[in-house]
């Protein structure tokens, strides 16, 4: 967990639900939270921002609010790790993925995570994005 503290994590998501438990599970790890409920907002955090890492929610006031977010994060700051978390599969039966070559093309997160992750696997898979 030393790996988390003091990190600066942008988190996105409109589901204030989400926003507050991911913010108290975060906090803590340590880490500084920047939690925030729209696309527009997190596109004004990555203007002013580098956070060490984020974790976006993918379906806000648009449908692909999260690839655009990930998008616009690796172009200002490749080396962040970015999390899209989502629940369109649980919603739609779609599912996405950043396993191949040609998903990391268009979906330039590091890691997409269903929403109702456990704690311990959000962590572990952190300390893991933050140590490459």
């Amino acid at each position: 967990m030393e790996v988390l503290k003091n990190k600066t994590v942008l988190l996105a998501d409109d589901d204030l639900d989400v926003i507050t438990q991911l913010t108290i599970q975060l906090k803590n790890y340590g880490m500084n939270v920047i939690a925030v409920e729209s696309q527009k907002e997190a596109e004004e955090v990555i203007e002013k921002t580098k956070p060490d890492i984020a974790i976006i929610d993918l379906m806000m006031e648009n449908l692909d609010s999260g690839f655009i977010l990930s998008y616009k994060m690796k172009n200002k700051y490749p080396e962040v790790p970015v999390i899209i978390i989502t629940a369109v599969t649980a919603d739609t039966g779609m599912v996405f993925g950043v396993d191949t070559e040609e998903e990391r093309k268009w979906i330039k997160a590091d890691l997409y995570l269903e929403k109702g992750l456990r704690p311990e696997q959000l962590e572990m898979e952190m300390i893991r994005l933050l140590k490459q």
